[in-house]
């Protein structure tokens, strides 16, 4: 009952003071409940969506001791990791998150599994939380297949060592260097039992990065560990570890793969004429062979789709593989052109490759480079 002295409201002004501690409510409400309900996952194989395109998973295999980890907006972090392993043998966990399928877990809407030669790029970017006090490496995995398996253990693995805390190593044994989306990486080969594995380990940590996938697809195909008929069928992003490793966090994580792209014109291919370009050309040399990095980049306005690149080999060199371009001849005058992924050099941007050969005699480099049938400065 309202007070005697107050006046008699309208209808229409009763229901306006009604909507308007209603929407005061309402606002309350809002200012205080939190933007987003993080999830937590303790199940050894618990798994989310986050984004509404990829999938976090707690992937707890190695122990029977307890592994949570709570799922973001943009990744995960590790909110409890107990117990441990020998560094000397397996990881007891691998939480991640990923873009494709793992064991008939596939994320929603992903372009995975799909032919490697069937790809133009594979943009990916990650951001890293790293902590001390525990043996871990922060390992971004890529799974090749010769089918488009969707369940069950590909054939081979790519790993991207970007961290590692405490005395543990990838498996196989190091084969050398190589540079890889502008990086130099010490590369590991070897096999677990189940599938093959090749490793990239940076010499120092790297807490954030965005690279191109196929970068390191076309590494590994080069070396003979896949096919360009394989398929890709799953990118991960995540952490190994051996001993504790709560705080450890992937802050942020985007992949995309891009197919039915322009198609490689390969070394013969027509191409556009180039206006000016820069080569940068790296060599490690021994007694009988070597290894060369090549960038090249379009110093034009235009960009240039279908390049090639032309360079003569010194007297005695040889190439015995290549990765990152597909080469026209061996010895003497030899072509470089691109891959499935690299057709384009944009204008003011590079591509870079690399390949090993062998040498007699005195080494010596190329004296002179083109680009589509210009002429290059060397740096």
């Amino acid at each position: 009952m309202r007070p005697p002295s107050h006046p008699p409201r309208t209808a229409r002004a009763l229901f306006g003071a009604l909507l308007t501690a209603l929407t005061t409510v309402v606002a309350l409400l809002a200012a205080t409940a939190p933007a987003h309900a993080d999830t937590t996952l303790c199940e050894p194989y618990g798994s989310t969506v986050i984004q509404g395109r990829y999938v976090v998973q707690n992937n707890r295999w190695g122990t029977g001791a307890t592994q949570c980890v709570t799922a973001t907006g943009s990744g995960f972090r590790v909110t409890q990791a107990d117990g441990s392993v020998p560094t000397n043998g397996a990881p007891k966990a691998y939480p991640s998150v990923f873009n494709g399928c793992h064991y008939t877990n596939c994320s929603p809407g992903t372009a995975l599994p799909a032919r490697i030669s069937g790809i133009s790029s594979a943009p990916s970017s990650i951001s890293y939380g790293f902590v001390s006090g525990a043996a871990y490496n922060a390992s971004y995995d890529i799974w090749l297949d010769p089918a488009p398996r969707k369940d069950g253990v590909n054939r081979t693995e790519i790993m991207i060592w970007f961290n590692r805390v405490g005395p543990v190593q990838p498996i196989g044994s190091p084969v050398g260097t190589a540079t890889v989306g502008g990086r130099t990486w010490e590369v590991w080969t070897g096999s677990n039992g189940a599938n093959d594995v090749i490793s990239f380990l940076a010499p120092s940590a790297i807490a954030s990065w965005s690279f191109d996938v196929m970068d390191f697809v076309d590494q590994t195909v080069a070396r003979g560990m896949a096919g360009n008929d394989w398929y890709l069928t799953s990118v991960q992003a995540g952490f190994e570890p051996w001993q504790n490793g709560a705080g450890l966090s992937v802050d942020s994580f985007s992949s995309e793969v891009n197919t039915g792209g322009s198609t490689p014109e390969g070394p013969t291919g027509p191409g556009a004429p180039a206006t000016g370009c820069e080569v940068a050309y790296t060599t490690n040399v021994w007694q009988t062979g070597f290894t060369a990095d090549v960038t090249v980049r379009n110093t034009g306005a235009s960009p240039l789709d279908g390049w090639k690149l032309g360079f003569t080999l010194p007297s005695g060199q040889r190439v015995t593989n290549a990765w990152g371009a597909t080469l026209s001849g061996s010895t003497g005058a030899v072509t470089a052109g691109p891959v499935a992924h690299n057709t384009r050099i944009a204008a003011g941007a590079t591509q870079a490759f690399g390949f090993q050969g062998s040498h007699g005699g005195t080494f010596t480099e190329p004296a002179a480079f083109t680009l589509n049938g210009a002429a290059c400065t060397l740096t």
